[in-house]
């Protein structure tokens, strides 16, 4: 060997990683992929009470295949159970909302910190499921939206 890489072995990822996950009390010892056992991950990990753990004596955040999965699905139930994605939202969104609604952050949030703030508020927000119905029903029947209406596109403008 030169001494210089092909790019054959970097673009299959470590070959001589191993997971760095402690599942059930016992190390995983499958190889790791290009997964990130990320902040983010591990707060979901945390809520959705996997018996997952971080094992600290390796010197990298890569988890294999198979707990990728396990987390995924995790996540996945979560969307399922009629939560609101608020990471899949532009940083504006998210400021927008955080200004409209006065949601007290410390300054200098990064997008995912700045979006589980704004989900802790968003589920204080008592909401009647009948109310939203009917204002959703009337709207899409008057083909109008409150957007519109401020932007001078009410239905009644248009012509027939």
């Amino acid at each position: 060997m030169n001494g210089f890489s092909t790019g054959e072995e970097d673009s299959r990822g470590p070959t001589d990683q191993i997971c760095c996950l402690i599942d059930n009390s016992e190390r995983c010892s499958k190889v790791a992929g290009n997964a990130s056992y990320s902040k983010r991950i591990q707060n979901t990990v945390a809520q959705k009470r996997l018996n997952l753990s971080l094992d600290n004596t390796v010197g990298h955040f890569c988890i294999c295949d198979l707990h990728k999965r396990i987390i995924q699905s995790a996540k996945d139930s979560e969307v399922a159970n009629n939560e609101v994605d608020l990471h899949h939202l532009q940083i504006n969104t998210l400021r927008r909302y955080q200004r409209r609604y006065e949601v007290l952050t410390r300054p200098g949030l990064n997008k995912a910190q700045l979006a589980d703030n704004i989900m802790k508020h968003f589920k204080t927000i008592p909401i009647v499921k009948e109310h939203v119905l009917t204002y959703f029903i009337y709207t899409v029947k008057t083909n109008g939206n409150k957007l519109d209406q401020k932007n001078g596109l009410n239905s009644s403008n248009d012509i027939m």
